[in-house]
């Protein structure tokens, strides 16, 4: 009997952690407005590659859903310029996406002298996928490899999806 009884109160301890610890897998698509004030849905991660450096990754999407994700990859002015325009290769796997460089579409990045951002199209990647797969992202002469956990491919399908409020 005390072993049925240490194995109840084990099993009421878990359940009650974990609905009092918060999961921090849990999607982070947040609405904000963009620099015109027009609402978006975003997604913002902070991303390290294997040399151990750091870059903010940012899906958005502005307007109804359906209309087009942009990935925002952000280092650091002044440690990392990027030429524009280049491809991001992304890897699942067997399977291979080359994302087209937009950054010069968005004036307020045409503009901007430091050069540390760079925007790429995220839908033919987003349409393809089926699952939230880990990705591997390369850019290359900036980054071998930018390792994105599954939570991070679930936000940028959250982003695709999900209606503003």
């Amino acid at each position: 009997m005390g072993v049925l009884r240490r194995l109840l109160f084990s099993l009421l301890a878990a359940v009650v952690l974990l609905l009092i610890t918060p999961n921090a897998a849990l999607a982070q698509v947040h609405q904000h407005n963009d620099e015109a004030g027009a609402p978006m849905l975003r997604s913002l991660e902070s991303l390290r590659d294997l040399d151990y450096d750091s870059w903010q990754a940012v899906a958005y999407r502005t307007g109804k859903p359906g209309n087009p994700v942009v990935l925002r990859i952000v280092g650091y002015p002044g440690k990392v310029r990027l030429d524009h325009p280049a491809s991001l290769l992304v890897q699942a796997g067997v399977r291979k996406w080359q994302l087209d460089d937009i950054t010069l579409d968005n004036p307020a990045l045409a503009k901007d002298g430091r050069e540390a951002a760079a925007e790429f199209a995220l839908d033919p990647l987003l349409s393809d996928l089926s699952n939230n797969r880990p990705l591997r992202l390369f850019l290359p002469g900036v980054f071998n490899e930018l390792p994105v956990p599954p939570y991070v491919v679930r936000e940028w399908r959250d982003v695709q999806t999900q209606p503003l409020s």
